[in-house]
């Protein structure tokens, strides 16, 4: 079964419409662009809050302005998050039959090949369950669509 992760906090911790969620975030984009990240060196990882966009979104932006100009050059991200409602020891990916993850501004295919390379180690389990309801990836996804 091939399916796609749809959204579980759009309308609530961002912009549940697709016009009003890529209007806030390009504008949280274009104020942390006035703040000089162009001049910041090329970033190898980020670390970003994963709170709602009224409370944590500025600072997300500064972050993921400073890979807009390496659009043409990203190939793979890998997000790493907490889990908040279901425990997990270890990693957990999304499960076999999630194909890609789902937001207002549209879908975001899974590195199946990518994610399949690590599924045998030890820390690493599959958990539909601890994505389902899970913001701290899925907040993400909306600025790196943008950028």
């Amino acid at each position: 079964m091939n399916s796609t992760r749809l959204p579980a906090v759009a309308g609530t911790f961002y912009p549940g419409q697709a016009e009003e969620l890529a209007r806030e975030v390009a504008s949280m984009l274009a104020d942390a662009e006035d703040m000089e990240t162009g001049k910041l060196p090329v970033p190898k990882a980020i670390i970003a809050p994963h709170a709602g966009y009224i409370y944590s979104g500025p600072v997300a932006a500064s972050v993921y302005a400073c890979l807009k100009p390496l659009r043409s050059r990203i190939r793979r991200v890998v997000l790493l998050g907490p889990v908040h409602r279901v425990p997990v020891r270890g990693l957990a990916l999304p499960g076999a039959g999630v194909e890609s993850f789902a937001t207002p501004l549209g879908t975001i295919p899974i590195d199946k090949a990518s994610a399949q390379s690590i599924s045998h180690l030890p820390q690493v389990v599959e958990s539909a369950p601890a994505h389902a309801l899970e913001h701290s990836l899925e907040v993400h996804l909306p600025f790196l669509q943008t950028v």
